[in-house]
């Protein structure tokens, strides 16, 4: 592996757990952990005492990809599974969450799934 490599994988390891030592999800206020792909982006929520998903969605979810136009933008896609999240964990009486974005920087895709969580009823 090129040394370059080797190192952008370190700073991003670093990156991850500097934001998780600081965020934990509990049963009233769950963790949502977003993930993303080149071609895909997943959310889930979490229970981090119980080591327990409460529920999750990503662009391959059924119910998101019926709501999914063929050259819809990744990130126009990042929204539908923002909002998505955000109905599924309301109708399981959740409203506060800890937002976790991994690796990524707030930005882009990341950004706009966690706008329209807040849009769909969520606290964070």
């Amino acid at each position: 592996m090129p040394d370059r490599l080797h190192q952008k994988k370190l700073r991003a390891e670093k990156r991850k757990y500097r934001i998780r030592k600081k965020i934990s999800g509990t049963k009233d206020r769950p963790r949502l952990v977003v993930y993303k792909s080149l071609k895909h982006i997943y959310a889930q929520l979490v229970n981090d005492l119980n080591g327990q998903v409460l529920t999750g969605v990503s662009s391959l979810t059924p119910e998101v990809k019926k709501q999914i136009k063929n050259g819809l933008s990744k990130t126009k896609v990042s929204e539908v599974v923002g909002l998505t999240i955000a109905r599924k964990a309301i109708e399981k009486g959740i409203k506060q969450i800890v937002f976790d974005r991994s690796i990524y920087p707030y930005h882009g895709r990341i950004k706009a799934l966690a706008e329209k969580a807040r849009e769909g009823g969520l606290k964070f």
